[in-house]
């Protein structure tokens, strides 16, 4: 079945978000990729450039977070997506292996939840990465080991945790949400109009595949299953803002595309920084040894970082728990996400 007979069988009828997601993440045969669009070769129809905010952020303050000037980042809008952004990675030589990092290294830290505490106790989630290393070091040797913690994370949560059960944030499930990170996600929002975003809860997605490769695809649907998604490739260090109407819209990553023949990483992430970091500076070298373990894990796998503002400026938690303050981003069955309006409409989603 090739991409466009995908889309004749789409276009209208029940859940077209899950039978298109259903098509790229079939493995045999391959899906066709050729309706995808390629915001390094952005020449589709639905693409358009969008000019962003410069004049708020000096190139000290972005450099600070691992980003380039913002007159040099290309962003892009999509026509019919209202408060979509999509920017390709604006990102400074180096800095993403210091991201990947904390990533894989940092954030899966305790006080942090993660999908294993599902099913583990916190004793036995404590230094996923320290109990991981040994092993995917010999892996890395050619060893047949046993998956390590680190292979089987699927997500982590920072800041405010939602509770999947009430659907809602709760003061009383918070852990202290990274400044490093706080400080990325306001840049970004400042240059795309949003100078006020306070980002209070992130997600972390790992995405595990049986075949080598960093891109994926992501699938941008509309406020119904029915509404036929776009498909676009999502590289490495590529942000993608969804703000106002769109934080509303059916997405998901149904699957990771197979690097070209003799590329195992991309090579933005090989790239080291070119400066010397600083003491003070928020980017810090990677050391090698740390970098074995991200690029051994990289080679399968995709990380996706999503950062959300939980209140409105102003707006604080209601007393009582019952009010549901927000059902916004709530992970839908069969691997489909939908993001559910919250009581603000001020606040902004970014996936890098």
């Amino acid at each position: 079945m090739t991409a466009k007979m995908a889309a004749s069988i789409v276009e209208h009828g029940e859940d077209a978000f899950r039978k298109l997601f259903k098509f790229y993440k079939r493995r045999n045969p391959p899906p066709d990729f050729s309706e995808v669009i390629n915001f390094s070769k952005p020449c589709n129809d639905k693409v358009f450039t969008c000019e962003l905010n410069t004049t708020p952020i000096s190139e000290e303050d972005v450099s600070k977070a691992g980003l380039r000037p913002v007159k040099e980042w290309r962003a892009f809008g999509l026509h019919g997506y209202p408060g979509f952004i999509f920017i390709s990675n604006p990102f400074l030589p180096g800095s993403q292996q210091y991201w990947v990092k904390q990533c894989l290294k940092t954030y899966p830290q305790k006080p942090n939840v993660c999908n294993l505490d599902m099913h583990m106790s916190s004793v036995e989630t404590e230094n996923i990465w320290e109990k991981s290393i040994d092993v995917i070091r010999r892996k890395g040797c050619g060893k047949r080991e046993p998956k390590t913690l680190l292979e089987k994370l699927r997500w982590v949560t920072l800041g405010y945790h939602y509770d999947w059960n009430s659907k809602t944030y709760s003061p009383d499930y918070y852990t202290p949400f990274p400044k490093e990170l706080h400080l990325l996600a306001h840049k970004v929002a400042a240059a795309c109009g949003f100078p006020g975003f306070n980002a209070e809860a992130g997600i972390l997605n790992y995405y595990r595949s049986d075949s080598f490769g960093q891109t994926a695809v992501f699938l941008l649907g509309g406020t119904k299953r029915e509404d036929r998604p776009t498909a676009m490739f999502m590289t490495s260090g590529d942000i993608m803002v969804m703000s106002g109407p769109s934080r509303l819209l059916y997405h998901a990553v149904p699957c990771i595309v197979p690097a070209p023949a003799g590329n195992v990483l991309p090579s933005c992430l090989g790239q080291r920084l070119e400066t010397e970091a600083q003491d003070d500076d928020i980017i810090q070298s990677v050391s090698e040894e740390d970098w074995d373990v991200c690029s051994w894990y990289l080679q399968t796998s995709r990380v996706n970082v999503t950062l959300r503002q939980v209140l409105a400026s102003g707006q604080t938690f209601p007393s009582s728990q019952a009010s549901n303050l927000s059902t916004d981003n709530c992970e839908k069955s069969e691997e489909t996400q939908k993001n559910k309006k919250r009581k603000s409409e001020s606040g902004y989603e970014c996936d890098t």
